[in-house]
């Protein structure tokens, strides 16, 4: 067997996958007014955890999902956000987390707990003036208000005087 591309799912992956995705179930205290199993058929689950897979790795958008290989794009992106709310991919996440914790150990100390970036207070002292600033004219920029002169005249009255 040859290597397989980063969005399809080698049948070891999907057995550790399939027990993870929520079924769906009907409501006990709901009247359906069509029997179960009644409608369209459902879709295989594996095909459409590959079509999100493709999806996500590919950065793809759904409708421009292949029809002929996947089905429809609007049940899949249907599929998604209900696995999605029902916690489906965090679940994933950890599992993979925990697994690669396992086998090679992560640095969970390591790690940092702010990312953020802002801006130094003293760096024109230090650097300059931003170097794309240079040929602008700095003299001719418009005030705040929109326009740059001002009327003599606040008021213009144009009616007769009594």
């Amino acid at each position: 067997m040859g290597k397989i591309k980063a969005w399809e799912v080698s049948d070891t992956f999907w057995e550790r996958v399939s027990p993870m995705i929520p079924q769906p179930q009907r409501d006990p205290n709901r009247t359906y007014t069509r029997k179960s199993g009644a409608g369209r058929p459902r879709m295989n689950l594996r095909t459409v955890f590959e079509a999100i897979i493709f999806v996500l790795r590919t950065g793809i958008q759904w409708r421009a999902l292949p029809k002929s290989v996947y089905g429809s794009p609007s049940a899949i992106h249907t599929y998604f956000q209900k696995w999605h709310r029902a916690g489906l991919f965090t679940d994933l996440w950890r599992a993979g987390l925990a697994e690669y914790d396992e086998m090679e150990g992560i640095a969970w100390e390591w790690l940092s707990a702010d990312g953020s970036q802002g801006k130094a207070p003293l760096a024109l002292e230090a650097v300059g003036p931003n170097p794309t600033d240079r040929g602008k004219k700095w003299k001719q920029s418009h005030s705040a208000g929109g326009r740059t002169w001002h009327p003599v005249v606040t008021r213009r009255v144009r009616r007769k005087p009594a």
